[in-house]
């Protein structure tokens, strides 16, 4: 891997031999590069890596430093397939010109063109306006992507630039309208395809940013990350969604020596996290809020550490699916394996031991049901939801028990979960 690149454009105009497709990939950085974003943005760069170039509509950093920039470019040339250009998102500030070039260009392929513009302040450049005109106005020009940042007004979101900045658009391209073949965008951390002055809009938010909920008919479940293909057919130029996997990303997961050496980590950062919540648990107990609340931040930050690593090597379901992927693992915990270590615990001697994973059987298997119900929801959850502190057994429900049924502790104490 690693054999492409970002490619900063000097000129307005660049004609570019043996594209004949290109991939897009939204919002890859902009909360943030941690590992955990950017496993999905390495998934995006391998999709993409099947077409001949790569487009990233913006938001590529969270702020525009060029620390930022430099770790987004040292991220691509280690994994990309294929040269990489972008747009500027509203994120992308600072340094963005020092490492990409022009806010406004153009690309000529044999058979099509794609036109960059930069609307990042909600509000399209002259510049690059009269450029979108120009590139129209070629005879050898006949289907052109104009592609920006934020979208322009649609029938799904509010989230867009003014009506009077959409019309500036529509006066660069009146002339020649019937060689735009698509408006494409980014922004928004969903997707939707939809059609505007005739012309289809596709908007795609899906390359490293967590999903969002955008509008009630665009809901955070239902949407994967993902990518968008734009290849011609027939002469034609189309375009193709493609979702990412979970895992999408497997490059340190084949390494035998790695993925041991992190699969250790996350044990050790799991066991500071849990260490230092235990803490800060006995510290509020005792009335030292201050105390408790430091260890909190400090297990916090181990978890997420946990998190980093452990997103390295994960390779989960897809999201919608995924519910259904644990509930095998805690049937095995409430149907074997805890009964057999109470059992062996009990014959031993060791009545603490037993008496934790009776305990817990008895909350692994109220585990596996609410997961099967959630595996059949819409993704709005079971609220609210009832966890004794003392064992761990959960409950829901309009009818709780004052005392928690498998150790007795106070309904005062429950912890309680409401979406």
């Amino acid at each position: 891997m690693g054999q492409g690149k970002f490619v900063s454009v000097q000129q307005s105009i660049f004609r570019i031999k043996g594209v004949h497709s290109f991939g897009v990939i939204g919002d890859p950085g902009c909360e943030g590069l941690g590992s955990y974003n950017m496993k999905v943005y390495a998934g995006a760069l391998d999709e993409t890596g099947q077409d001949d170039i790569t487009l990233v509509v913006g938001d590529l950093v969270p702020v525009g430093t060029p620390h930022h920039y430099q770790t987004i470019c040292d991220m691509t040339e280690a994994l990309a397939k294929n040269d990489v250009y972008v747009l500027r998102g509203n994120h992308d500030t600072g340094a963005y010109s020092d490492y990409f070039g022009r806010k406004n260009y153009a690309l000529l392929a044999e058979h099509f063109a794609l036109v960059i513009l930069d609307n990042a302040s909600r509000s399209f450049e002259e510049e690059g306006l009269s450029l979108l005109s120009q590139v129209l106005g070629m005879e050898d020009v006949c289907q052109v992507v104009v592609a920006f940042h934020i979208p322009v007004p649609n029938h799904f979101i509010q989230n867009c630039v003014s009506q009077h900045e959409f019309d500036r658009l529509r006066q660069a391209y009146a002339l020649h309208r019937e060689k735009v073949s698509y408006l494409l965008c980014g922004h928004v951390h969903s997707r939707f395809v939809d059609e505007v002055d005739g012309i289809p809009l596709i908007c795609t938010g899906g390359g490293g940013a967590m999903i969002e909920d955008v509008s009630e008919s665009i809901r955070a479940w239902s949407v994967e990350h993902h990518v968008v293909h734009f290849y011609e057919e027939d002469g034609v130029l189309r375009f193709r969604i493609a979702d990412l996997p979970e895992n999408c990303y497997s490059l340190e997961r084949n390494n035998p020596l790695l993925r041991r050496q992190l699969e250790s980590t996350v044990q050790s950062e799991l066991l500071a996290h849990f260490r230092y919540l235990m803490f800060a648990d006995r510290a509020r107990r005792r009335g030292m809020e201050g105390i408790a609340q430091m260890f909190q931040a400090l297990a916090a930050s181990e978890y997420y550490h946990a998190r980093s690593f452990f997103s390295v090597l994960e390779h989960p379901a897809l999201f919608k699916d995924t519910a259904k992927t644990f509930i095998p693992g805690e049937a095995f915990e409430y149907e074997h394996l805890y009964p057999m270590l109470a059992a062996y615990a009990q014959d031993n001697q060791s009545p603490l031991a037993a008496q934790a994973y009776l305990g817990a059987a008895a909350a692994e298997k109220k585990h596996a049901a609410l997961l099967a119900q959630l595996a059949q929801s819409d993704g709005t959850g079971v609220c609210p939801v009832y966890v004794c502190p003392i064992c761990g057994y959960i409950m829901t429900g309009s009818s709780i028990p004052e005392c928690c049924p498998v150790c007795g502790g106070p309904r005062r104490q429950y912890e309680v979960f409401e979406g």
